[in-house]
């Protein structure tokens, strides 16, 4: 089967509202809605190094777009868009229907299209997807932004994807296999949140390039991460582990002013958001439980260890 067979059996859906040219043209065509921005990002999934190698193709579809969603929404976009690059070390029907079924699943869920991208064959099974988002001129939310005194939040639970991929099995795998990008919650941030990233390597890690880029520091709440139940039951070095340093979340680690807080508690999400610390005027990261500081070191995923 050619390239373009694959494309056309697979990858090619017609009539997409919202897209001046999409799949089958040396590039697509969109017009910029009157006074948004474009926001752009890309992701590069590589099996064996961001999923096991027997990962479902349908898990694999969808992660490959959910991830990309995620940083649309920690910019306070909408997303709207993705391109595809895929290289294949062969051609397997049964795969690919899966990984394209679960790729339009996710798609289909945030309202988003396929405009565009390319195949091409590899030794080694690599996604690479480029997401496209708009989002009101002047209105991201960059890592930049954070204030003294903002509340830093967090959605939903962290540590449950490297919980999963310890125990593969779990109930808890399928937070690893299906993100959630919190789309409708990083829309709704912006114009209110100071500072945003998507929990890609690791809550403590990428808590810090916040701080890194806002020249602040922060203090964190141990008793207050938002833990499942099995992470719940476990001891403290253990679930402090998987939720500061585990990654693969995708929830939004956002800083706010307390009187935005109350705003954004007006909305009515169904997100869940949990209060974890405090942005302070000291220079980096340090720990606290029930008022006892605590000296704890953390690494996140690192993409060349």
């Amino acid at each position: 089967m050619a390239e373009f067979s694959i494309i056309d059996t697979y990858f090619n859906r017609k009539n997409q509202d919202s897209v001046d040219l999409g799949v089958g043209d040396d590039s697509a065509l969109l017009t910029p809605p009157p006074h948004q921005q474009l926001v752009i990002c890309a992701d590069t999934l590589v099996a064996g190094r961001h999923f096991p190698l027997d990962t479902n193709p349908h898990a694999i579809g969808w992660k490959s777009v959910a991830v990309n969603l995620s940083d649309i929404a920690a910019m306070g976009a909408t997303p709207h868009s993705i391109l595809l690059a895929l290289s294949l070390p062969q051609i397997d029907h049964a795969w690919l229907k899966g990984f394209s079924q679960g790729l339009y699943d996710c798609c289909d869920q945030f309202g988003v299209r396929l405009i565009g991208g390319d195949t091409t064959q590899s030794p080694h099974l690599t996604l690479s997807v480029t997401a496209l988002g708009w989002v009101d001129t002047g209105l991201a939310v960059p890592r930049s932004g954070a204030q003294i005194g903002d509340l830093i939040c967090v959605s939903g639970t962290v540590g449950d994807a490297a919980f999963g991929l310890k125990h593969l099995g779990h109930d808890l795998q399928k937070r690893l296999d299906y993100p959630t990008p919190r789309c409708v919650l990083g829309a709704a941030l912006k114009g209110l949140a100071n500072s945003m990233i998507d929990v890609s390597d690791g809550l403590a890690q990428d808590l810090g390039h916040i701080l890194k880029a806002s020249n602040v520091g922060a203090k964190l709440q141990l008793e207050n991460l938002p833990l499942s139940t099995a992470l719940h039951a476990l001891n403290d070095e253990q679930k402090w582990q998987y939720a500061l340093a585990g990654g693969d979340d995708y929830e939004l680690c956002f800083t706010i002013s307390p009187q935005n807080y109350e705003k954004l508690l007006q909305k009515q999400l169904d997100d869940s958001i949990s209060i974890i610390g405090t942005i302070q005027q000291q220079r980096g990261l340090t720990f606290e439980k029930d008022g006892v500081d605590h000296l704890l070191q953390f690494n996140g995923y690192q993409h060349f260890a």
